[in-house]
């Protein structure tokens, strides 16, 4: 497994939160996109939201996003996911239907992104999120 990294989910308060911790730990934000940037866009309805951010440590990536819209079925202490990176689609096909097997749920079947990606979310019969993804550019 190359890495895996937590994913972060916020209500509307993605930039700051990530700033906080880009402050607190003397981290540079690299990454740090709204939905307006996207290729889907609803233009004013998302305003300002963070459709994805990240930013880099040592040994990982602490990456987030809000939601698209003010959700009230976001809860705070459950509002993250484990990103798991794999070595090909394959694996990541594998990997989500294992992790969704035996009452887990596939959330997003795992399909080309348009960045790039083959990506894929499930949550596990434990109730932990995963999003799992295949740079196809690293795939070849």
């Amino acid at each position: 497994m190359s890495s895996i990294n937590v994913y972060l989910t916020f209500n509307g308060t993605c930039r700051e939160a990530m700033e906080f911790y880009s402050s607190v730990f003397g981290t540079t934000i690299e990454t740090m996109q709204t939905f307006a940037d996207g290729p889907e866009s609803s233009g004013d309805i998302e305003g300002d939201r963070i459709m994805h951010a990240s930013m880099s440590f040592e040994n990982g990536t602490l990456m987030a996003s809000d939601t698209p819209q003010e959700s009230s079925d976001l809860v705070i202490g459950g509002n993250f996911s484990l990103s798991l990176e794999t070595k090909d689609s394959g694996q990541t096909d594998d990997w989500l239907q294992k992790l969704s097997a035996d009452g887990g749920t596939l959330t997003m079947p795992a399909e080309k992104t348009f960045w790039g990606a083959y990506f894929g979310m499930c949550r596990d019969r434990f109730g932990i999120n995963w999003m799992i993804l295949c740079d196809q550019q690293a795939e070849g």
